[in-house]
């Protein structure tokens, strides 16, 4: 399992931007943008892993992940 699999992703059309969005909450903001919502995502997973890697070469701590929470429960409820 990659690293990025341990966090929530989200990946959202922007009305603002006419495109998808991606970002990681808690790893990394609005990082990645396109036409397409399935590359966006696929682009987004590669920028954690990546994220994660340069953390872990430089001896920062990881942010906790976000897996396991429920939190896209908690989003569904909430619409």
């Amino acid at each position: 399992m990659k690293g990025s699999a341990k966090y929530l992703k989200i990946v959202e059309w922007s009305d603002e931007d006419q495109c998808f969005i991606g970002e990681c909450p808690g790893v990394i903001g609005p990082c990645c943008h396109g036409e397409n919502e399935r590359e966006v995502y696929s682009e987004l997973c590669e920028i954690v892993d990546e994220w994660l890697d340069l953390w872990k070469k430089e001896g920062k701590p990881l942010p906790p992940s976000t897996y396991g929470r429920g939190i896209a429960q908690k989003l569904a409820e909430m619409a």
